[in-house]
């Protein structure tokens, strides 16, 4: 094994450091809380709930950066002086313990650099995910369910608050599709790398002959709409349905015309809300669902005219993402980053972070090397 280079490990975390400082500036952020704290210590803040928990989210987030920051400052320097002093005592321990600190210290600035690759338009936002069953039949439809559950255990570990907003349910076993809300800071961010087709392969429980099945299912994540988005949707673009809720929810769920099915019209697009016990409740959560897939569309739709005036069109991810594999072997694999691990059960109880630091990374250079061809041109 290769001897530790400190002063390479230092050096290496103080440029990161420098760059995510750069990236973040902090006396901007400094700012921007003070202008919250304002804001939020302001009277009559509570008399609009929805925007008071905006201002107090945004407020404990960029609150949050700050620390992390100064921390890492702070952690710095004060590891420079263990070295430093365990070198010239010649004291073993305190050495290693200065390596296992700026080992760690880079760990964190690995995950602090993410946060400054989170800059596109909608990436702040928090996210609604929609996950349909593929090809694989019943198959498919457990997989669905497994993915949701893979979802909002990867939610609940970072203490991110989620909301089930409409689920269908397969016949024999798992789930048609389903629709949920994680509400954070920055869950658009994250997860919109999420989106895309999975694959599962393993031994069907429901195969009675115990053959290998091949499985899919479809992620697909959209920001949350906000009031200052204006999507007009008139009246005569939508079509509206109403009909009984399915499911667990109790009779008064299951016997009403609570749930809502909403087509647009012009685009086809159809969302359905059924958990909200009003079928107004279902109405206004379905139109917001309806306005945040418009505001995609209208997203995509823009860079895909300036890609034509560019004379340049390129594939999107493809459907097939990733690849979880449990017979033959145990194996998560995306196929666009490369990331891989074989601890497939963890996967599955939402440690899912790995794969999508490592996608954001990859959208990251994408984007790069798109600028440098546009510039190029």
């Amino acid at each position: 094994m290769a001897e530790f280079d400190f002063s390479q490990a230092l050096s290496e975390a103080q440029a990161k450091y420098n760059m995510i400082e750069k990236a973040l500036d902090p006396d901007a952020l400094r700012t921007r809380v003070g202008e919250l704290e304002r804001e939020a210590s302001a009277p009559g803040l509570w008399d609009d709930q929805e925007h008071a928990q905006e201002v107090t989210s945004r407020l404990s987030t960029l609150q949050g950066q700050l620390k992390r920051l100064d921390s890492a400052r702070s952690r710095l320097d004060d590891v420079a002086t263990l070295e430093e002093m365990g070198r010239e005592e010649n004291d073993h321990d305190t050495l290693i313990e200065a390596q296992n600190e700026v080992e760690s210290i880079g760990k964190d600035l690995a995950d602090m650099e993410i946060q400054t690759l989170l800059d596109g338009e909608y990436d702040e936002r928090p996210a609604v995910v929609t996950i349909r069953s593929g090809a694989g039949g019943v198959d498919a439809a457990d997989w669905a369910q497994m993915l949701m559950r893979m979802y909002l255990r990867w939610a609940e570990r970072h203490g991110y608050k989620t909301k089930v907003m409409d689920t269908s349910y397969a016949e024999e076993a798992g789930i048609k599709s389903a629709t949920f809300q994680v509400d954070a800071p920055y869950a658009y961010g994250r997860l919109s790398v999420e989106g895309g087709t999975h694959r599962l392969v393993r031994i069907s429980p429901f195969d009675n002959q115990g053959r290998r099945q091949t499985s899919f299912a479809a992620v697909e994540v959209i920001p949350l709409v906000e009031p200052t988005d204006h999507i007009d949707i008139p009246d005569s673009d939508i079509r509206v349905d109403t009909y009984c809720s399915s499911g667990p929810g109790g009779q008064g769920v299951n016997t009403t015309y609570s749930a809502v099915r909403i087509t647009h019209l012009p685009t086809n697009i159809v969302v359905t809300m059924q958990d909200e016990r009003s079928q107004i409740q279902n109405r206004a959560a379905a139109m917001a669902v309806l306005q945040s897939r418009l505001l995609v569309l209208r997203h995509e739709e823009e860079a895909r005219k300036k890609k034509e005036l560019a004379g340049d069109i390129k594939a999107s991810w493809g459907d097939q993402m990733r690849s979880y594999v449990l017979h033959p072997y145990q194996m998560v694999k995306d196929l666009r980053t490369g990331y891989e691990t074989s601890q497939t059960q963890s996967v599955f109880d939402g440690d899912i972070d790995g794969f999508i630091e490592a996608g954001i990374r990859w959208r990251h250079q994408q984007r790069q090397q798109e600028r440098a061809e546009a510039e190029g041109r």
